[in-house]
């Protein structure tokens, strides 16, 4: 089966339920579905990169750590699979700051890139993407949501 194409992927992203304490984003679920009338497959770890003020050619790359088995994800038409990123908490209130002493950084938007299915640009539901130290963990792509 064919690896889904950037084009027939819909990506949006929101806050994890579960994330670390602190302010700033902490932890996000990015979903992808195939917006497609055939099935495909995704698979593996992203690369994320900051957009800044919103511009994807203005991109800061970040570094991933992965975590977890990355396995073939079979999506249907209309079918769905999610990936966690979780962020170098901003700690604090307002603008906070960062427990290594460099300063939070926020973004509008991310970009998301999956081994063979392209780039996708996300804004979080309900604000922006704050982080520190240009750094974060995510999870190989799945089938199960996660929280």
């Amino acid at each position: 089966m064919k690896t889904c194409a950037a084009a027939s992927l819909k990506a949006i992203a929101y806050q994890a339920a579960d994330r670390p304490a602190g302010t700033g984003t902490g932890a996000a679920i990015v979903q992808f579905t195939n917006t497609t009338a055939k099935s495909c497959v995704l698979q593996g770890h992203p690369t994320v990169a900051g957009a800044a003020n919103g511009s994807p050619e203005l991109n800061v790359p970040l570094k991933v750590t992965p975590t977890g088995s990355a396995s073939p994800v079979k999506l249907s038409p209309g079918g769905q699979a999610w990936l966690k990123l979780t962020f170098v908490q901003v700690q604090g209130e307002g603008d906070g700051y960062c427990e290594s002493g460099s300063a939070p950084v926020i973004y509008p938007t991310m970009v998301i890139g999956l081994p063979g299915a392209g780039k996708h640009q996300v804004a979080l539901d309900d604000g922006q993407f704050a982080e520190c130290d240009g750094t974060l963990t995510a999870t190989a792509v799945t089938a199960t949501k996660p929280s």
